[in-house]
Protein backbone atom coordinates (compact mmCIF):
# COMPACT_ATOMS: atom_id res chain seq x y z
CA UNK A 1 0.00 0.00 0.00
CA UNK A 2 1.29 3.25 -0.86
CA UNK A 3 2.10 6.15 1.70
CA UNK A 4 -0.66 8.22 2.97
CA UNK A 5 0.15 11.38 4.37
CA UNK A 6 0.73 10.22 8.07
CA UNK A 7 3.29 8.26 6.01
CA UNK A 8 5.08 11.34 4.61
CA UNK A 9 4.88 13.35 7.93
CA UNK A 10 6.82 10.24 9.38
CA UNK A 11 9.16 10.23 6.89
CA UNK A 12 10.12 13.80 6.93
CA UNK A 13 10.44 13.23 11.50
CA UNK A 14 13.36 11.01 10.91
CA UNK A 15 15.39 13.03 8.38
CA UNK A 16 18.15 14.64 10.22
CA UNK A 17 20.18 17.73 9.44
CA UNK A 18 23.97 16.83 8.65
CA UNK A 19 25.79 19.58 7.43
CA UNK A 20 25.03 23.22 6.32
CA UNK A 21 23.29 24.44 3.53
CA UNK A 22 24.59 28.19 4.72
CA UNK A 23 28.07 27.62 5.59
CA UNK A 24 29.10 25.34 2.83
CA UNK A 25 27.04 26.59 -0.30
CA UNK A 26 25.60 30.50 0.41
CA UNK A 27 29.27 31.47 1.98
CA UNK A 28 30.85 30.34 -1.47
CA UNK A 29 27.95 31.72 -3.31
CA UNK A 30 28.27 35.35 -1.62
CA UNK A 31 31.87 35.52 -2.88
CA UNK A 32 30.53 35.31 -6.59
CA UNK A 33 29.92 38.78 -6.29
CA UNK A 34 33.14 40.64 -7.69
CA UNK A 35 32.48 38.73 -11.22
CA UNK A 36 28.72 38.37 -11.51
CA UNK A 37 25.57 39.52 -10.14
CA UNK A 38 24.17 36.99 -7.17
CA UNK A 39 20.26 37.25 -6.41
CA UNK A 40 18.29 35.82 -4.04
CA UNK A 41 14.79 34.62 -5.61
CA UNK A 42 13.11 32.97 -3.23
CA UNK A 43 13.34 30.42 0.11
CA UNK A 44 11.89 27.23 0.96
CA UNK A 45 8.55 28.54 3.04
CA UNK A 46 9.61 25.59 5.97
CA UNK A 47 12.46 28.03 6.81
CA UNK A 48 13.41 30.81 4.61
CA UNK A 49 16.38 31.94 6.80
CA UNK A 50 17.96 29.02 6.35
CA UNK A 51 16.76 28.08 2.64
CA UNK A 52 17.62 31.39 0.50
CA UNK A 53 17.62 30.44 -3.11
CA UNK A 54 20.12 32.18 -5.72
CA UNK A 55 20.58 32.43 -8.96
CA UNK A 56 24.22 33.97 -10.71
CA UNK A 57 24.13 35.67 -13.60
CA UNK A 58 26.26 37.34 -16.06
CA UNK A 59 26.93 40.94 -14.81
CA UNK A 60 26.16 42.82 -18.17
CA UNK A 61 23.94 40.01 -20.31
CA UNK A 62 24.15 40.68 -24.10
CA UNK A 63 21.02 39.71 -26.23
CA UNK A 64 23.58 38.67 -29.23
CA UNK A 65 24.72 36.33 -26.93
CA UNK A 66 23.65 32.42 -26.47
CA UNK A 67 23.01 31.83 -22.44
CA UNK A 68 24.42 28.77 -20.23
CA UNK A 69 22.09 27.84 -17.85
CA UNK A 70 24.03 25.69 -15.18
CA UNK A 71 21.81 24.14 -11.94
CA UNK A 72 22.97 21.94 -9.53
CA UNK A 73 21.10 20.33 -6.53
CA UNK A 74 17.65 19.73 -8.29
CA UNK A 75 18.89 16.15 -6.08
CA UNK A 76 19.63 17.81 -3.05
CA UNK A 77 22.10 15.04 -1.82
CA UNK A 78 24.44 15.11 -5.06
CA UNK A 79 26.96 17.04 -3.75
CA UNK A 80 29.47 17.40 -6.53
CA UNK A 81 26.70 19.15 -8.72
CA UNK A 82 26.21 22.02 -6.11
CA UNK A 83 29.95 22.61 -5.60
CA UNK A 84 30.96 21.62 -9.05
CA UNK A 85 28.80 24.60 -10.54
CA UNK A 86 30.08 26.96 -8.15
CA UNK A 87 33.83 25.94 -9.09
CA UNK A 88 33.28 26.17 -12.40
CA UNK A 89 31.92 29.88 -11.59
CA UNK A 90 35.31 30.49 -9.16
CA UNK A 91 37.50 28.98 -11.98
CA UNK A 92 37.04 29.67 -15.82
CA UNK A 93 33.36 30.82 -16.22
CA UNK A 94 34.64 34.58 -16.67
CA UNK A 95 36.91 33.47 -20.28
CA UNK A 96 33.34 32.46 -21.32
CA UNK A 97 31.79 35.55 -21.09
CA UNK A 98 33.07 37.16 -24.22
CA UNK A 99 31.44 34.32 -26.09
CA UNK A 100 28.45 33.48 -23.52
CA UNK A 101 25.67 34.82 -20.83
CA UNK A 102 25.63 32.57 -17.88
CA UNK A 103 23.34 31.77 -15.92
CA UNK A 104 23.50 29.43 -12.65
CA UNK A 105 21.46 28.38 -10.06
CA UNK A 106 23.71 25.78 -8.02
CA UNK A 107 21.35 24.53 -5.63
CA UNK A 108 17.44 23.91 -5.93
CA UNK A 109 17.09 22.11 -3.32
CA UNK A 110 18.71 23.44 -0.15
CA UNK A 111 16.92 21.23 2.76
CA UNK A 112 17.73 17.96 0.41
CA UNK A 113 21.17 19.21 0.71
CA UNK A 114 21.43 19.56 4.66
CA UNK A 115 19.47 15.89 5.07
CA UNK A 116 21.32 14.14 2.53
CA UNK A 117 18.42 13.14 0.32
CA UNK A 118 16.72 12.73 -2.99
CA UNK A 119 13.71 14.38 -2.32
CA UNK A 120 12.39 17.34 -1.01
CA UNK A 121 10.32 17.68 2.50
CA UNK A 122 7.48 16.50 1.26
CA UNK A 123 8.82 13.50 -0.14
CA UNK A 124 8.79 14.98 -3.65
CA UNK A 125 11.36 13.86 -6.02
CA UNK A 126 12.03 17.82 -8.09
CA UNK A 127 13.34 15.79 -10.62
CA UNK A 128 9.96 14.69 -12.40
CA UNK A 129 8.24 18.11 -11.52
CA UNK A 130 9.47 20.81 -13.43
CA UNK A 131 5.71 21.46 -14.48
CA UNK A 132 3.94 24.59 -14.19
CA UNK A 133 1.74 24.31 -10.94
CA UNK A 134 4.58 21.54 -10.22
CA UNK A 135 3.80 19.68 -6.35
CA UNK A 136 7.31 20.68 -6.03
CA UNK A 137 8.47 24.37 -4.22
CA UNK A 138 11.28 24.36 -5.43
CA UNK A 139 10.80 23.61 -9.04
CA UNK A 140 7.76 26.19 -8.82
CA UNK A 141 10.00 28.60 -7.64
CA UNK A 142 12.74 27.98 -10.19
CA UNK A 143 10.72 28.04 -12.89
CA UNK A 144 9.24 31.55 -11.78
CA UNK A 145 12.65 33.02 -11.98
CA UNK A 146 13.49 31.49 -15.11
CA UNK A 147 10.55 33.41 -16.38
CA UNK A 148 10.91 36.65 -14.06
CA UNK A 149 14.75 36.85 -15.70
CA UNK A 150 13.72 35.85 -19.39
CA UNK A 151 16.13 32.82 -19.29
CA UNK A 152 15.90 31.15 -22.94
CA UNK A 153 19.13 28.51 -22.35
CA UNK A 154 21.03 27.75 -25.55
CA UNK A 155 22.49 25.40 -23.69
CA UNK A 156 21.66 23.68 -20.27
CA UNK A 157 24.08 21.52 -17.52
CA UNK A 158 21.72 19.87 -15.52
CA UNK A 159 24.77 18.44 -12.83
CA UNK A 160 23.96 15.52 -10.86
CA UNK A 161 25.68 12.34 -9.09
CA UNK A 162 24.77 8.35 -8.98
CA UNK A 163 25.78 6.85 -5.96
CA UNK A 164 25.08 3.52 -3.64
CA UNK A 165 22.59 5.19 -1.59
CA UNK A 166 20.37 5.19 -4.80
CA UNK A 167 19.67 1.40 -4.41
CA UNK A 168 20.34 0.80 -0.60
CA UNK A 169 18.60 4.01 0.41
CA UNK A 170 16.34 5.44 -2.39
CA UNK A 171 14.90 2.97 -4.14
CA UNK A 172 13.55 1.00 -1.24
CA UNK A 173 11.75 4.33 0.01
CA UNK A 174 10.42 5.24 -3.56
CA UNK A 175 9.15 1.30 -3.48
CA UNK A 176 7.57 1.87 -0.12
CA UNK A 177 5.89 5.21 -0.37
CA UNK A 178 4.57 4.29 -4.19
CA UNK A 179 3.94 1.12 -3.14
CA UNK A 180 5.32 -0.14 -7.19
CA UNK A 181 8.29 -2.39 -6.66
CA UNK A 182 11.49 -1.45 -8.22
CA UNK A 183 13.75 -2.68 -10.87
CA UNK A 184 17.20 -3.41 -8.85
CA UNK A 185 19.97 -1.31 -11.51
CA UNK A 186 23.86 -1.85 -11.32
CA UNK A 187 25.39 1.58 -9.80
CA UNK A 188 28.03 2.91 -12.73
CA UNK A 189 31.23 2.98 -11.81
CA UNK A 190 33.04 6.30 -13.66
CA UNK A 191 31.11 9.45 -15.05
CA UNK A 192 28.13 9.33 -17.79
CA UNK A 193 26.18 11.53 -18.93
CA UNK A 194 22.44 11.51 -19.94
CA UNK A 195 20.98 13.28 -23.43
CA UNK A 196 17.70 14.15 -25.06
CA UNK A 197 15.77 11.44 -26.42
CA UNK A 198 13.89 13.52 -28.55
CA UNK A 199 16.91 15.79 -29.53
CA UNK A 200 20.28 13.95 -29.51
CA UNK A 201 22.98 16.02 -30.10
CA UNK A 202 25.89 12.83 -29.96
CA UNK A 203 28.96 15.42 -30.85
CA UNK A 204 28.18 17.79 -28.45
CA UNK A 205 28.07 14.62 -25.63
CA UNK A 206 30.83 13.42 -26.90
CA UNK A 207 32.97 16.37 -26.57
CA UNK A 208 31.34 16.52 -22.85
CA UNK A 209 32.88 12.71 -22.29
CA UNK A 210 36.55 13.70 -24.08
CA UNK A 211 36.61 16.15 -21.90
CA UNK A 212 35.87 14.40 -18.24
CA UNK A 213 38.02 11.29 -19.73
CA UNK A 214 41.11 13.76 -18.76
CA UNK A 215 39.90 13.82 -15.14
CA UNK A 216 38.38 10.63 -14.36
CA UNK A 217 37.24 7.33 -15.77
CA UNK A 218 33.76 7.07 -17.75
CA UNK A 219 31.24 4.53 -16.75
CA UNK A 220 31.42 1.51 -19.13
CA UNK A 221 28.00 -0.42 -19.73
CA UNK A 222 26.83 -3.42 -18.21
CA UNK A 223 26.29 -7.29 -19.53
CA UNK A 224 23.21 -5.98 -21.24
CA UNK A 225 25.09 -3.36 -23.29
CA UNK A 226 23.17 -0.47 -20.97
CA UNK A 227 23.47 1.97 -18.41
CA UNK A 228 20.78 2.16 -15.27
CA UNK A 229 19.01 0.46 -17.69
CA UNK A 230 18.97 2.65 -20.80
CA UNK A 231 20.98 1.63 -24.14
CA UNK A 232 24.13 3.00 -24.92
CA UNK A 233 23.62 5.29 -27.31
CA UNK A 234 27.57 5.70 -27.90
CA UNK A 235 30.26 5.65 -25.07
CA UNK A 236 29.47 7.36 -21.51
CA UNK A 237 25.90 8.38 -23.02
CA UNK A 238 22.28 7.45 -22.48
CA UNK A 239 18.99 9.55 -23.52
CA UNK A 240 15.91 10.00 -21.52
CA UNK A 241 12.75 11.49 -22.19
CA UNK A 242 13.62 14.51 -20.40
CA UNK A 243 10.31 16.57 -21.35
CA UNK A 244 8.38 13.96 -20.80
CA UNK A 245 9.73 12.66 -17.41
CA UNK A 246 9.28 16.49 -16.45
CA UNK A 247 13.37 16.40 -15.77
CA UNK A 248 15.21 20.11 -14.92
CA UNK A 249 17.08 19.82 -18.08
CA UNK A 250 13.51 19.76 -20.18
CA UNK A 251 11.95 22.37 -18.66
CA UNK A 252 13.10 24.74 -21.50
CA UNK A 253 13.26 24.79 -25.39
CA UNK A 254 17.26 24.79 -24.95
CA UNK A 255 18.98 23.10 -27.88
CA UNK A 256 21.63 21.28 -26.58
CA UNK A 257 21.16 19.44 -22.59
CA UNK A 258 23.75 17.44 -20.52
CA UNK A 259 22.85 15.86 -17.36
CA UNK A 260 25.97 14.87 -15.71
CA UNK A 261 26.27 11.89 -13.45
CA UNK A 262 29.29 11.20 -11.65
CA UNK A 263 29.93 8.30 -9.16
CA UNK A 264 31.21 9.16 -6.03
CA UNK A 265 31.33 6.16 -4.09
CA UNK A 266 34.10 5.07 -6.82
CA UNK A 267 37.42 3.77 -5.16
CA UNK A 268 38.91 5.73 -8.59
CA UNK A 269 37.27 9.20 -7.39
CA UNK A 270 37.51 11.32 -4.65
CA UNK A 271 35.05 14.46 -4.07
CA UNK A 272 37.60 16.63 -5.34
CA UNK A 273 37.81 14.37 -8.56
CA UNK A 274 33.91 14.41 -8.54
CA UNK A 275 33.74 18.66 -8.55
CA UNK A 276 36.53 18.56 -11.25
CA UNK A 277 34.26 16.23 -14.07
CA UNK A 278 31.88 18.88 -13.26
CA UNK A 279 33.61 21.65 -14.09
CA UNK A 280 35.09 19.49 -17.16
CA UNK A 281 31.86 18.28 -18.41
CA UNK A 282 30.91 22.14 -18.40
CA UNK A 283 33.92 23.04 -20.24
CA UNK A 284 33.26 20.38 -22.68
CA UNK A 285 30.49 21.33 -23.83
CA UNK A 286 31.14 24.72 -23.99
CA UNK A 287 34.80 24.65 -26.19
CA UNK A 288 32.56 22.42 -28.44
CA UNK A 289 30.04 25.30 -29.02
CA UNK A 290 32.45 27.85 -29.24
CA UNK A 291 33.43 26.41 -32.67
CA UNK A 292 30.19 26.18 -34.29
CA UNK A 293 28.30 29.47 -32.99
Amino acid sequence: MKWQETDKQNWFIQQKIQRSYLDEVVSKVRNLKNNFDVEQYGALSQNPELYPLFIIKSKSPNSAKKTVLITGGVHGYETSGIHGAIAFLERNATSYLDRFNIVCVPCVSPWAYEVIHRWNSEAIDPNRSFIKDSPSEECRMFLNAMDVNNVKPFVHFDLHETTNTDNTIFRPVLAARDGIEQDFSEIPDGFYVVGDTENYQPEFLKAVIDSVRNVTHIAPPDENGQIIGEPLKQEGVINYPIRKLNLCAGFSNAEYTATTEVYPDSTKATSVICIDAQVAAIEGGLNFLTLII
